[in-house]
């Protein structure tokens, strides 16, 4: 047995079919996406090799342009109305005695569902004439709002459509680790006259800032590859309001069959989530101190 596990060609046996798949549907679609993103290649001909020219066309369009910007818009929803929104629900949660499993099971039930699902739920609820949100409106007097349709209120409604679906998931990330905590701090701030504010501010969220950053980092990245509820609520929208990159990649390669300029813009998103995620972990993450208690 020793003999067997000094043999260098045991080890190999093992790792080979992993390191096999892992250059089958990991390295070998990375490598031929990076070929095919400096092709002039509509999927059926033989591609034609043009350099950076379709990067250049992508950051040239006004249209893809204004995608990077909606996906900053996401990304700026995300960190700074969606993150503090968690925060506050799950510091409520963990403070209730009774029914917090109910209230645990309630907002994590749109995380579980479909995209596709919760898009058309939404779409119900945004319809102009019948649907429940200008329903509501009309109580006040408000003219029915075509939110999807126009161009002042069709992102945002997306926005808060992505934010509805994520938060659940990030709620119970932040619940665990404030339920982790020693009961001792808060009890002991209590005794001392804190007020619930007080600990909440002072107490509980400095030490739970580890997991508040990895919400941040998880953020960033889903509001990087947002693209199905953009598909299913607007395709992207009226005259591309909502449009954001992948969105625009895949209308690009789908309908106009440039599946190298699909592909470039591909590789653009990635470059882009891989610099925001570095720069991110590098400016603020890296700064979170080792919580020990």
């Amino acid at each position: 047995m020793n003999d067997t596990l000094r043999n260098g060609y045991v080890y190999w046996m093992f790792v080979l079919p992993a390191v096999a798949l892992y250059a089958l549907f990991f390295m070998y679609p990375m490598i031929t996406t990076t070929y095919y993103g400096f092709t002039d290649w509509n999927g059926l001909m033989p591609e034609k090799f043009v350099g950076l020219d379709n990067f250049v066309q992508a950051l040239q369009n006004d249209m893809f342009v204004h995608a990077i910007r909606n996906n900053l818009i996401f990304i700026l929803f995300s960190v700074f109305v969606q993150v503090p929104l968690i925060i506050f629900f799950a510091l409520l949660i963990s403070g209730v005695k009774r029914l917090r499993r109910f209230y645990k099971t309630t907002v994590f039930m749109p995380s579980i569902l479909s995209t596709s699902v919760i898009g058309i739920l939404w779409s119900f609820i945004y319809e102009p004439e019948i649907g429940l949100l200008n329903q509501f409106l009309g109580l006040f007097g408000v003219e029915p709002i075509y939110w999807l349709s126009d161009t002042k209120t069709a992102l945002l409604s997306v926005l808060i459509t992505n934010g509805w679906q994520w938060m659940g998931f990030y709620i119970i990330l932040v619940l665990a680790a404030i339920l982790s905590l020693p009961k001792e701090l808060n009890e002991a701030a209590e005794i001392d006259g804190a007020t619930g504010i007080q600990r909440a501010l002072y107490i509980t969220v400095p030490l739970i800032m580890p997991i508040i950053s990895v919400v941040i980092m998880l953020s960033i990245a889903g509001a990087m590859r947002v693209v199905d509820i953009v598909l299913v609520m607007t395709n992207g929208g009226p005259a591309g309001e909502t449009d954001v990159m992948a969105s625009y990649m895949v209308l690009q390669a789908t309908q106009t069959g440039q599946y190298g300029y699909g592909t470039a813009i591909a590789i653009l998103i990635f470059v882009f989530a891989l610099v925001l995620t570095g720069l991110y972990q590098l400016l603020f993450a890296r700064k979170q101190e080792r919580i020990e208690y």
